[in-house]
C-alpha cells in the first residue's frame, strides 16, 4: 500500500510543488549536491569533481543524491548520500548552492535562481544529440517535444564542460546552451592519467580475473528503437559468445558493459568465467584501466579509452541503419575511427586475436585521432573545473 502511495501521480505532484516552494527559500551556503546517471552510480565526471573537492576544498559540504538500489555501494565507499525523493532529499536538493550532474534532470526540477548548476555531460559526441537529431525514434517521444525539453533543460545550466574543442562547439549547439562552456577536458579522465600498477592489480582481483589472462572490454551503446518501454532499452548480442569462448577462452576474459539506459540483466552462467556482466560496476574508468583492448560501436567510450593508447575495435554490424536512420554522426567515422570498423562476426573474432598480439590496426590513424580529441587530457581537468566554478 505504501509503495503504491509513493508511486501515485498525486504524490509526485506533491513532491514537485514542495520542490518548487523550497527552491525559493535561502540557499545552504557551500552545499554541493552530486548526481550521476539519475542517481544510479558513483561515477563519471561528478565523481571526479567530488573526489577532488573532498581532497582540496574542505570549506564545501558535499553530498550525493542517489537511488535506493545504490545505497549499498555508497555505504561501502563511505560516500555521504541522501535517497532521492525522501524528506531529507526534498529539504536539501532544491536548497543547495551548487548542483553537479551528468544527465538531464526531470522537467519538474527547475534550477532555483540562486543555485549554480554545473552540467558535466558524459561523453564526446559521435552520434547526434539534442536538437541536432532530425527525427527522434525513442518510445513515447515526439521530436518537437524532445527538442522543447532539451531547450528548457539547458536554460537551467550555468556551466557545461567540454572534453575537447570539437565537443565544445557541438554540445553548446545541440543543447541550445548559451552559458559558460568550460574548456577543461573531462574530470573523469584524470584517473586514466594518474594511476599506478597496484591500482590495476587491485581492480583485477576485485573482478576475479585469473593471472595471466588478458581482458577485453565490450561496451556498446543503446538503440533508440529497441526498447522495453519509455526510458528502458534492450540489447541483443550480435555475436556468438560460445564460439568466441571456444576460440579464445584460454586467452582472455570478456567484460560486458551495457549502457546505463539498457534495463536488462544478462545471465552469462552458461559461459563460466569467460564473460562477466560489469554493467553495474560503479565506474567504467576502472574497466578501462584493466582492459587490454576495447570493443564498442557508437558509444563515446572510445574517445576516453584512446587516452590509454590501447587498441580499439568497432563492431558496427548495423552501421548504415544507425548512421542514416536512427541518429547520424558528427564525424566521418569510417575515415576517422582510431581502429578497424567491422560488420561481420568472423572478422571481429580474427581482429580480436590480431589486436591482442600486434596492437593498433593503424598507429598513424590512431595518433591523428588522439591529437584531435585527447588534446586537453593531462590529468588536471578536475582542478580546472573546480577553480572555474567554485572559486569566485
Amino acid at each position: 500500500m505504501l509503495k503504491k502511495i509513493k508511486k501515485s501521480k498525486y504524490t509526485k505532484k506533491l513532491i514537485a510543488k514542495a520542490f518548487s516552494f523550497l527552491a525559493r527559500t535561502p540557499r545552504k551556503k557551500n552545499l554541493v549536491v552530486f548526481e550521476s546517471f539519475h542517481g544510479k552510480r558513483y561515477s563519471d565526471n561528478p565523481r571526479a569533481i567530488y573526489e577532488y573537492m573532498k581532497e582540496n576544498n574542505p570549506e564545501f559540504k558535499l553530498i550525493w543524491s542517489i537511488q535506493k538500489s545504490s545505497i549499498p555501494l555508497f555505504e561501502e565507499m563511505g560516500v555521504p548520500y541522501m535517497k532521492r525523493f525522501t524528506l531529507k532529499w526534498l529539504f536539501t536538493f532544491p536548497r543547495a548552492e551548487y548542483w553537479v550532474n551528468n544527465v538531464r534532470l526531470p522537467k519538474w526540477m527547475p534550477r532555483p535562481k540562486k543555485t549554480t548548476y554545473l552540467q558535466t555531460w558524459h561523453g564526446t559526441p559521435l552520434k547526434k544529440l539534442g536538437i541536432d537529431i532530425e527525427e527522434v525514434h525513442m518510445p513515447g517521444t515526439k521530436t518537437t517535444t524532445y527538442r522543447k525539453n532539451i531547450i528548457n533543460e539547458s536554460k537551467n545550466w550555468n556551466y557545461l564542460i567540454a572534453p575537447n574543442a570539437y565537443s565544445g562547439e557541438i554540445l553548446a549547439r545541440a543543447f541550445h546552451f548559451n552559458g559558460d562552456v568550460i574548456e577543461s577536458g573531462y574530470p573523469r579522465n584524470d584517473a586514466l592519467q594518474n594511476t599506478d600498477l597496484s591500482k590495476i592489480d587491485k581492480i583485477r582481483k576485485s573482478l576475479n580475473i585469473p593471472e595471466g589472462k588478458k581482458i577485453v572490454l565490450y561496451a556498446p551503446t543503446w538503440r533508440d528503437d529497441q526498447f522495453v518501454k519509455k526510458g528502458k532499452y534492450k540489447f541483443e548480442f550480435q555475436f556468438d559468445i560460445q564460439k568466441l569462448k571456444e576460440q579464445y577462452g584460454d586467452d582472455f576474459v570478456l567484460l560486458a558493459r551495457m549502457h546505463y539506459l539498457v534495463s536488462e540483466s544478462f545471465d552469462f552462467a552458461q559461459y563460466g568465467d569467460f564473460i562477466k556482466d560489469v554493467s553495474n560496476y560503479y565506474d567504467i574508468a576502472d574497466l578501462y584501466l584493466v582492459s587490454d583492448i576495447l570493443i564498442t560501436d557508437y558509444s563515446s567510450v572510445f574517445f576516453d579509452y584512446a587516452i590509454l593508447d590501447r587498441p580499439i575495435i568497432f563492431y558496427m554490424y548495423d552501421l548504415e541503419d544507425y548512421r542514416d536512420r536512427l541518429r547520424g554522426f558528427y564525424i566521418d567515422i569510417e575515415a576517422d575511427a582510431p581502429g578497424l570498423i567491422i560488420k561481420e562476426q568472423d572478422e571481429l573474432f580474427t581482429e580480436i586475436g590480431r589486436a591482442l598480439t600486434e596492437g593498433h590496426h593503424s598507429k598513424e590513424q590512431f595518433d591523428r585521432f588522439s591529437e584531435r580529441f585527447c588534446e586537453w587530457e593531462d590529468g588536471k581537468a578536475s582542478e580546472r573545473v573546480v577553480n572555474h566554478v567554485f572559486k569566485k
